[in-house]
C-alpha cells in the first residue's frame, strides 16, 4: 500500500512536467514552436501571425459588438415630433425664436398685400358649391 503511493505522486509530477516541458518549448524561438504558437492564436480567436498597428485596428474593429445591435446607435436620434411640438407652443408664448417660420410668415403676408394669394381649387369648389345652393 505504501508503495502505491509514491507511483502515484510520480504519475502526477511526470505529468506535470510535461506540460512545463510543453510551455517551455512554446516560448522557445524554433520553428516549431512559432508554428505551434500560430496555431495556438488561431484555435483561441487570436492574431496568428503578428502584425503592425493599423492591421490591429482592423482586428479591434471587427471584434467589437456589430453596429445594427448596438442600443445607443439604435436609438440616437431624438424624439423629433416631441421636440417640434414643445418647440411650437415656446413659440407661441414668445420664448423661442424660429426665424425660419418668421421668414415664411413674412412672406406670407407680403404675398397677401400684392393680391397673390394662394387658393386652393379644393376650397374654391367648395365655395362655389356653397354659392350655387
Amino acid at each position: 500500500m505504501t508503495k502505491s503511493h509514491p507511483q502515484k505522486a510520480d504519475l502526477t509530477i511526470t505529468m506535470a512536467t510535461k506540460f512545463v516541458k510543453y510551455s517551455q518549448l512554446i516560448n522557445n524561438q524554433t520553428k516549431y514552436a512559432e508554428r505551434m504558437k500560430r496555431l495556438s492564436n488561431r484555435i483561441f480567436g487570436e492574431v496568428a501571425i503578428p502584425t503592425n498597428a493599423k492591421s490591429m485596428k482592423v482586428v479591434k474593429i471587427f471584434s467589437e459588438r456589430p453596429l445594427h445591435t448596438n442600443e445607443n446607435i439604435l436609438h440616437y436620434y431624438p424624439r423629433h415630433v416631441e421636440t417640434h411640438a414643445l418647440m411650437l407652443k415656446l413659440r407661441e408664448y414668445g420664448l423661442f425664436r424660429d426665424e425660419h417660420q418668421d421668414f415664411k410668415e413674412e412672406m406670407k403676408r407680403l404675398r397677401e398685400l400684392r393680391g397673390k394669394v394662394k387658393v386652393w381649387k379644393r376650397l374654391l369648389n367648395k365655395e362655389q358649391k356653397e354659392a350655387d345652393t
